[in-house]
């Protein structure tokens, strides 16, 4: 996967409630480009399930 080594600019809120910092993070998702949640879901998964992830469309069809 191409870019996966791109470091982002690391941002940070304190927040001084639980409801300032869900708004805040509500926030920062939508500020994100369609491109670039998508990266970051890739990146993460990858982390999880390693370089050969599952395809979840396959254990949906295996459950039925």
């Amino acid at each position: 996967m191409k870019n996966e080594h791109r470091r982002r600019e690391i941002i940070w809120h304190k927040s001084f409630d639980y409801r300032d910092a869900e708004l805040w993070d509500i926030e920062q998702h939508i500020r994100m480009t369609p491109e670039e949640r998508q990266f970051v879901a890739e990146v993460l998964r990858r982390r999880v399930f390693g370089d050969n992830p599952p395809d979840v469309r396959e254990s949906h069809s295996k459950a039925s």
